[in-house]
Order: structure tokens, then sequence, then C-alpha cells
């Protein structure tokens, strides 16, 4: 009897040590198409307390096989699924140290660029304008798309071969000395203007919304935001980049109001999330969200209000290059799609036209409303038809990821940790 009581007493500590070593968690798909390539979250803190309240812990997968992860600035566990259509997938946490994964996104801000912050994942990657840029009296004040066609982190190298001193210096010598061609054929061997393999800017902001900015509006007028002001760098990978910026006090309608954003970008997906937020706000305000139409392609824009999307296809900036190099270079533009998903529902959807806009006809708006101290979420990004990788070749192909991305922002994963 008394070996009876041992092998029980052992047992039940070994199932005790068991429970607490590893924590369950079921992500469950209630559409009827599989969920990929998407990021989960939950509450860390659900997850450590689990594990007895232990500080550190790793993902993995069903078959035992470590997943990436990571710990976000708002205390949320982030990790990779694929979850089958109306199936659950089953994770686990367990207590251990991590492992050090590559990185899938970046970020920093460029004070050696006028102050741009700019972003990647392994798909896409963005830029915002920042207040050198603004003392400088340039009107720039949308997000700006680079455009990637590999999986590489390549924004640090794009500034390190644009803003190289010693080749800058060469260009301004060969200019001094009478030869302009050949400081031109330097430049474009250097500049993220020109596709050396990886991408190009092609994408053409100027005082406009760009990508998908927000900006209050008075009347019919959009009120543009400017540059940000101040930023803070809160999450940096390995799959999620978060920053924050902060936009300077501007007059609107007699209010004095200040702006603040919060932007993310994770691993695999084309759009950031966007939480826009004003403080000053006497009254209820409308708030749009635009994307420039360019005249070179006037009318190649979707609106779906239903489904809570707009995107459009931009042709790229013809102006980009000097005349004699137009004829090569502006192949390389491709066709590139920006869009806008919104979790709520839109007053309205409709094109702009406006003047004055350098090389635009106005912009698509998507149109709701926003009170003091409150937050507006949305989503905006971009696609390119040279990155064989996405699948995004057409307008069609990019409304049909725009659409399906609404459909999984209104109906998120399911986590349960047990």
């Amino acid at each position: 009897m008394k070996h009876h009581f041992i092998f029980i007493a052992t047992f039940l500590a070994a199932t005790s040590l068991s429970a607490v070593e590893k924590a369950t968690i079921i992500v469950s798909n209630s559409l009827s198409s599989p969920r990929g390539n998407e990021l989960v979250e939950v509450d860390a803190n659900i997850v450590k307390a689990k594990l007895d309240g232990v500080s550190s812990f790793y993902i993995t997968d069903a078959d035992g096989k470590e997943v990436p992860s990571q710990l976000t600035y708002d205390g949320k566990l982030i990790f990779p699924v694929g979850v089958p259509a109306k199936g659950k997938s089953v994770y686990y946490a367990l207590k251990g140290q991590p492992s050090n994964y590559e990185s899938k996104v970046f970020g920093r801000q460029f004070p050696e660029r006028v102050d741009d912050i700019a972003w990647e994942n392994d798909r896409v990657a963005f830029r915002c304008y920042g207040p050198a840029l603004q003392r400088n009296g340039e009107r720039a004040w949308g997000y700006d798309v680079w455009n990637k066609r590999t999986s590489k982190l390549i924004v640090e190298a794009r500034y390190a071969s644009e803003l190289d001193t010693d080749m800058q210096r060469a260009i301004s010598k060969l200019r001094s000395i009478g030869k302009g061609d050949l400081a031109d054929d330097v430049y474009n061997a250097i500049s993220y203007h020109v596709d050396h393999g990886n991408g190009m800017d092609c994408y053409k902001v100027g005082p406009t919304l760009g990508c998908g900015t927000t900006a209050l509006m008075v009347g019919e007028n959009i009120i543009y935001p400017r540059c940000y002001k101040t930023y803070e760098i809160l999450d940096c990978g390995p799959l999620r980049f978060t920053v924050k910026l902060i936009y300077g006090t501007e007059k609107i309608d007699g209010m004095d109001v200040f702006e603040t954003r919060i932007i993310s970008l994770d691993a695999g997906s084309h759009l950031n999330k966007a939480i826009v937020s004003y403080d000053g706000l006497t009254k209820e305000m409308p708030i749009a969200v635009g994307i420039v139409v360019h005249n070179e392609n006037p009318n190649a824009y979707v609106l779906n209000k239903d489904d809570g999307y707009m995107g459009y296809e931009d042709l790229g900036d013809p102006t980009q290059y000097k005349e004699k190099y137009r004829a090569i270079q502006n192949q390389d533009f491709g066709k590139i799609y920006v869009g806008t998903v919104f979790p709520q529902p839109m007053k309205e959807l409709k094109f702009k036209s406006e003047n004055g806009l350098p090389g635009a006809n106005g912009h698509i708006l998507a149109i709701s409303s926003i009170r003091n101290a409150t937050s507006f979420t949305y989503y905006f990004g971009s696609g390119w038809d040279r990155n064989e990788e996405t699948g995004i070749f057409s307008l069609t192909t990019w409304e049909a990821y725009l659409n399906q991305f609404a459909h999984q922002v209104k109906t998120p994963l399911k986590v349960t940790v047990k």
C-alpha cells in the first residue's frame, strides 16, 4: 500500500509540473477560408499566469517546432499562425528562453535625410516626413511608398547608397567641371529612385495625402497635417514595427489641435495599422483618409463602402528622371497599388477633385467623424506588380487582397489560452 501512495504522489507531482511548464494556445477561425501568413495576438500576462508568472517563454506549433514570437510595447504576445477554414490550430507556450529570430521588420528615423522615418517588412516599405524637411520649406505631407521586390530588409542600405558622402562629392565635382551627363549617370547608379534589383522609390507624394494619410476636414476642405514634430519607436521586431508620431499644434476652425498617430507594420502584411487621435477638439469633426489620384491614371480606383476598403492603381511619377533617361527608366515603374481598409463603417467613400496638386487631380476619400481624445483605427498600405512573390499583378488582384483583409479584420481569429 505504501508503494501505491509513493507512485500516486510521484504521478501527481509530475502531472502538476507538466501543467505549469506548458500552456496551450488554441486559435480558431470562423471564416470559410483558411488563414495564413497572419499574426495573432494575445495578452502576454494571461500566458505568463498560466506558466506560474514566468518572465521568459517561447512558442511552438503542435509538432513542437519553435515559432517566432514577440512581446510588444502594449503587453501583447504575437506570433504567426496558420488555421484551416472553420477550423482550429494548437500552439504551446513553454517555459524557457526563446531563440534569436531573424527580424522581418525594421525602421528608424533618418536625421541624415531631413528626419525621414522609414520602415519596412518582408514585403513593403514606407516613409513619412519630419521636422527638418518642413523647416526647409518642402511640401511633402502624406505617406510615401517604397516599392520592394525582395523579402530582405533594404531601407538602411538604400539610404546609405543615396547619401554616400564620397559619391555625393564626386557628383558635385563632376558638375563643377562641366561633366553634368556623367554626374547624372553616377547619381543614377546610387539612387533609390532607380531599381537596382530590390525595388525603387517612384511614388509621388508632395503636398497631398499620399498613400492613405488622415486629415481633418472643415466643410469640403482638407486640412493637410504637414510633417510630424516628435516621434518614439515603440516596437522594432522581429515581427512588428511600431512608431508613435506627434504632430505640432495647428489652428483648425478656431481650435488649437494636435494629432497623435501610432503606426504598426507586421511581418508578411501589405498594410499598416494606424490609430489616430486628436486633442483640442471642442466639437465633433469630419476625418478623412485619402489616397492621391495622379493624372496618369485618373479613373483606376475602387470604392467599396459595404466591405470597407478603397484602392488605387498608381503608375509612378513620370517626371522622376531627366528627359534623357525617361524612355528607359520609366519602364521600371510597373504599377503601384495603394489601399486602405476600415474596421468600422465609414460615412462616405468618394472621389474629390482638387486643383493645385502637382501631377494630381484629387483624392479618393473615406470620411468618418471623430471627437476629442477618441481614436480612429484603419489600415493603409501598398503592393507592387514587379514583386513576383506577392501575387499582386492587377487592380483586380489588389482589390481581392483588400477585400480578404477587410473580412479578416472584421472577423478576427479567436485565441484561447488553457
